[in-house]
């Protein structure tokens, strides 16, 4: 099997582009593209992808290290299918698409490494399956509320899918404004040794919320902002804003569905 490069660690042939981000100056939104995202620069914090790669081969866990990024890539590859089947199926029911995007990450070695330091973890193999459950994310953007729940529901509803937590940002939004719905699943991905277990992030987003979380992403790391106590605020009353208008565009959906069953029964 030939390989490619992940964040300057090989990994084997992957299901998306290799992308780069050389902009230091923000934390990037790392799902921005529909295939598997790849960082390839220095951390904000100073650490290299050769201080990880350093750190790996000195306990004996680069290999390891390997076959467990390869697995959770296809974990991503598992459950967008998965969603990618209900998206045809849905669509073929209600003669509409539930979602509009599916974007997908796999997080970088150095986020890794970083991510266990502050949580004071050992960076073994072991302990990255172990505690760190948002390697690999999928984040899908619906058209309406609704089709959010439907999704989550359709989707635990499999027989092979173990929803291991949830949290619901739409129902109980964050301080900011921040609105979403994030669960982790389990699912099984098989390979030539047998059967392991992987976990998956995966948020559900409206248009709306997904327009909102890029803006207050971006503005959030910018420097030296002037009032900055005034555009948080201004955002999450924004947010409210864009809450209420993803509410009125279901009723109008609903209403213009009405309208069809009623036509279809004449």
């Amino acid at each position: 099997m030939s390989a490619s490069s992940v964040s300057g660690i090989d990994l084997p042939d992957n299901i998306g582009n290799a992308m780069s981000y050389k902009d230091e100056k923000r934390k990037p939104d790392l799902y921005e593209s529909e295939d598997v995202v790849k960082l390839d620069f220095q951390n904000i914090n100073g650490t290299t992808i050769e201080d990880v790669q350093r750190l790996l081969v000195m306990h004996n866990q680069f290999e390891d290290f390997r076959k467990l990024m390869m697995e959770y890539e296809c974990a991503i590859s598992e459950v967008r299918t998965k969603l990618d089947v209900l998206n045809a199926e849905m669509s073929l029911r209600t003669d509409r698409n539930p979602f509009e995007s599916i974007k997908v990450r796999l997080k970088s070695p150095i986020s890794i490494y970083e991510k266990m330091e502050r949580r004071g973890y050992p960076f073994t193999v072991k302990s990255i399956r172990d505690n760190l459950h948002d390697i690999a994310g999928i984040r899908v953007v619906c058209s309406f509320i609704d089709d959010i729940y439907k999704l989550r529901d359709y989707l635990l509803g499999q027989d092979d899918v173990t929803l291991v937590e949830e949290k619901d940002y739409i129902a109980n939004p964050k301080p900011n404004g921040y609105r979403s719905l994030h669960i982790i699943i389990e699912i099984p991905v098989f390979m030539v040794e047998g059967k392991v277990l992987r976990r998956v992030e995966v948020q559900f987003r409206t248009i709306a919320m997904d327009f909102w979380a890029s803006l207050e992403h971006k503005l959030k790391y910018k420097k030296d902002i002037e009032n900055a106590e005034t555009i948080i605020e201004e955002l999450a009353i924004s947010a409210d804003m864009v809450n209420q208008l993803d509410r009125r565009m279901q009723q109008i959906r609903e209403k213009i569905d009405g309208n069809s069953l009623k036509e279809e029964n004449v």
